[in-house]
């Protein structure tokens, strides 16, 4: 019990940060121009994060960070999903500051972006790589890990896009790049896969109730047959689902969030609870995508509306860090090796 209640204490960002977050995205929103197909870096809200100390808002203060935590880092990277801005901050700041204060490697504040490299040196759908300075590269060497800080003019880079329309490039490392580079400790490796699905989860989490925002606004407005869409069962069942889907998701993503931040990943439940939060989030962006563009319709698929810039990126995101049916699979294989009697201990604790 005196576990979950401190759980239960840090599952809360700081309430004026959190005010100055929702006010910054909220003018940045009303005043971004309309919508493309494309979606590049916007350098003039990196500047401004850059300025405010955001874009390493959970990097120690040491290596030049803010020093929050994670709990602190998803309500910025939620109110950024929110705003649909096309920014890096899970890749330069979550964990490419993160891979260089573990490998003891210098962080001048210049904009990076993150990979796992295969063991030839190549790296697919590494997201804003072109408009990086440099790569921050964990790459396998011999069952050890080594990052590696790698200047992109020194990269074969082949330009491509996500389905959301931001940056998503092929890189191509020289070896000798990736070998020289110092070693980490093992259990780098594997949270970064935990701390990379958890943080898009974050991010899903906030575009998911941006939609539910849009979606109830769209409802009252809009009128058939003499009075709002949101008084036909149809469409209330239809933002119901999106509701308790998103409700659903942002608990279990808050749970891991606090439990990451109460035992600075320590935690051995750590896998269980960013699976869940994984799965959770997967399915429910299935519900909330399809509800969505059911109840806006035509005017949802248009290019100048909000919608598709939440939507799609929601839709890159759940499968980003592992797809749905890899951490469904890892959630079932945890609950069968735990058994009868350890089930419940590993749902309320994340151990077997």
């Amino acid at each position: 019990m005196a576990e979950l209640e401190h759980l239960a204490r840090s599952t809360s960002a700081d309430p004026d940060l959190v005010a100055m977050l929702t006010d910054l995205f909220a003018t940045y929103r009303s005043t971004r121009p309309a919508p493309t197909e494309l979606l590049d870096l916007d350098l003039g809200l990196w500047a401004q994060l850059d300025e405010l100390g955001l874009t390493r808002l959970t990097a120690s203060e040491a290596s030049g960070g803010s020093g929050a935590s994670w709990v602190e880092g998803s309500a910025l990277l939620g109110l950024a999903a929110a705003a649909g801005a096309p920014v890096p901050l899970v890749e330069h700041g979550m964990l490419g500051a993160w891979l260089l204060e573990e490998a003891g490697l210098p962080n001048d504040g210049a904009l990076r972006t993150v990979c796992r490299p295969d063991p030839s040196g190549r790296a697919l759908n590494v997201t804003f790589a072109r408009d990086s300075a440099s790569i921050v590269a964990l790459w396998e060497d011999a069952d050890r890990w080594r990052v590696a800080d790698v200047p992109t003019e020194r990269v074969g880079l082949t330009q491509s896009r996500n389905l959301a329309g931001e940056p998503c490039d092929t890189v191509e490392f020289e070896l000798v790049d990736l070998a020289s580079a110092p070693f980490v400790d093992d259990s780098v490796g594997h949270q970064f896969h935990l701390r990379g699905a958890l943080a898009r989860s974050a991010q899903v989490c906030g575009a998911m109730e941006r939609v539910l925002e849009v979606v109830l606004t769209h409802t009252r407005e809009r009128e058939q047959f003499g009075r709002p869409i949101g008084r036909f069962q149809a469409v209330q069942h239809l933002v119901a689902d999106i509701a308790t889907e998103s409700s659903l998701a942002r608990a279990a993503t808050d749970t891991a969030v606090a439990r990451a931040a109460a035992s600075q990943w320590q935690d051995p439940g750590m896998l269980f609870a960013v699976g869940v939060a994984k799965s959770c989030v997967g399915h429910a962006a299935s519900v909330v995508v399809r509800n969505a563009h059911q109840v806006l319709g035509a005017i949802g698929t248009t290019l100048e509306h909000e919608l598709h810039v939440l939507t799609k990126p929601i839709l890159v995101r759940r499968s980003e860090y592992g797809s749905v049916h890899e951490w469904d699979e890892t959630l079932a294989e945890l609950a069968a090796s735990a058994g009868r009697d350890r089930l419940w201990p590993l749902i309320l604790t994340g151990r077997r």
